[in-house]
């Protein structure tokens, strides 16, 4: 990517998101911030995931998901998916959290909101796979204000790359 649409790209403003997905024994969780609202009636929001991702491969199976709103308070999620540490199939296990009761999807304790996804739709678009979900049921946490992308010193571009977002401001 060039760096002019490396700079546009970096500069539209997401929220941060941990979606989580469950396949039997295997619980994982990933960092995500292209989700957003699609439609009012029904409720529904599309969440779009790395073809190559194993997450992909399991809500493609599943047809369901979680996805954890990352409050201001709960930084640390997004700092342990974004870290090396993370990067393996079962990378829930030295997080709080609890298998959701009517999907069972993965709900971490410390997401402001914890929502369990139906998919009810699909497509690829690009190297992602963006799914179309209803909000199937939802769990509200502690009182906080959603993280967003401005909230972190780098930004997702897709694939390995990563804008580091303090460059902005330096050629300001």
């Amino acid at each position: 990517m060039d760096e002019r649409t490396a700079r546009a790209v970096a500069s539209l403003t997401t929220g941060i998101y941990v979606l989580t997905v469950a396949d039997g024994s295997t619980h994982h969780g990933m960092s995500s911030s292209w989700v957003t609202q699609v439609s009012g009636e029904p409720a529904l929001f599309s969440a779009a995931i790395d073809s190559r991702h194993l997450s992909r491969e399991i809500v493609s199976k599943t047809g369901r998901f979680g996805l954890n709103i990352v409050g201001r308070s709960g930084k640390a999620l997004e700092d342990y998916f974004y870290s090396a540490a993370s990067r393996r199939p079962d990378n829930l296990a030295s997080l709080d959290y609890s298998l959701s009761p009517q999907l069972g999807v993965p709900w971490l304790k410390l997401a402001m909101i914890r929502i369990g996804a139906q998919v009810s739709g699909s497509f690829v678009a690009g190297d992602h796979t963006i799914f179309i979900a209803e909000l199937a049921e939802i769990e509200i946490g502690a009182a906080d204000e959603p993280l967003t992308s401005l909230d972190l010193d780098y930004i997702y571009l897709g694939g390995k790359e990563i804008f580091d977002r303090r460059s902005l401001s330096e050629r300001r």
